[in-house]
């Protein structure tokens, strides 16, 4: 995926992003849910929404060359969208198919399934998306599959990436200096990449949180006419499981992808970020097309 991304935050995108929260900030006041119980959930079907307009245009794209192919058509392989960088939807794991549901007490089982299909499907998002919404009533999450479903298929797909930032900013905000450990205000994480300049080369964030880093040096790269893919090979490094899986999911919503170096390489590249952070994980992460796979160990 080139990454293109406008050089101002368009309004449009802006007002948008404000109203899903101001929706999706009433309906946890009324669920009874605690911030961190709802924010990975909700970010959840941002990224499920994103997925499925790309997986739809993609589709569209290989009914087109499946009739005029002696192949025939290749529009349930899960490679031919691999191929393209894009994340592949069985007809249980996507989003249109989970809002046509009943509002019911199954539904979350519906949804944590569906998130397991992606998974099983896109072997590099393993392990990564949320699988607790039998936490949400049937009304609750009904309700939130309406107002998600509100992003239009026609913006950009940096405007998904800004929306998913928004949501970010805002569950970091309600829970106070917790939220400090996995979000840095992306006005400051904007300036710190203006700063250094990441035209080019090897980024290391040894405390890399929900990933708003990598994303802004990728974001400064895509205004200079350049594709972050080819520009910017990317190393972070994170101590806790559940904000790796928050940048992961954030890359992936921004169309930047992880994957595993050769094992000398990647030996000289963790070692000192590994001594130097105490009980943090390595992260071997890469801008390529569709997810991000992260790297245990050393």
């Amino acid at each position: 995926m080139h990454w293109i991304a406008p050089s101002e935050k368009d309004t449009v995108t802006a007002t948008l992003e404000k109203r899903l929260w101001d929706a999706a900030d009433q309906f946890r006041a009324n669920s009874g849910l605690k911030a961190q119980e709802y924010s990975g959930p909700i970010l959840g079907l941002i990224f499920l929404r994103f997925a499925e307009v790309r997986f739809a245009a993609q589709r569209a794209t290989l009914e087109k060359a499946g009739a005029s192919s002696r192949r025939g058509s290749r529009v349930d392989e899960p490679a031919a969208y691999h191929a393209a960088g894009v994340i592949f939807l069985g007809p249980e794991a996507r989003f249109d198919h989970l809002l046509t549901q009943p509002e019911s007490s199954a539904l979350g089982s519906l949804v944590n399934l569906a998130m397991r299909e992606i998974e099983r499907h896109n072997p590099t998002l393993g392990g990564v998306l949320p699988k607790t919404y039998n936490l949400f009533s049937g009304t609750l999450l009904k309700e939130l599959l309406k107002k998600v479903s509100e992003i239009p298929a026609s913006v950009d797909f940096d405007a998904f990436g800004r929306i998913y930032e928004y949501f970010l900013g805002e569950f970091a905000r309600t829970e106070g200096q917790k939220g400090g450990e996995f979000y840095t205000p992306s006005s400051i994480v904007k300036l710190l990449a203006e700063i250094i300049e990441p035209f080019h080369g090897r980024i290391l964030d040894p405390a890399c949180g929900s990933g708003g880093m990598f994303v802004q040096s990728a974001r400064f790269v895509a205004e200079h006419q350049k594709n972050p893919a080819a520009e910017l090979s990317i190393c972070g490094v994170e101590k806790t499981d559940e904000t790796g899986r928050l940048c992961r999911l954030n890359l992936a919503v921004h169309g930047l992808e992880g994957g595993h170096p050769p094992r000398r390489q990647r030996q000289q590249l963790l070692r000192r970020p590994a001594r130097s952070s105490a009980g943090r994980r390595p992260v071997r992460l890469r801008p390529g097309q569709s997810a991000l796979q992260r790297q245990r160990g050393r």
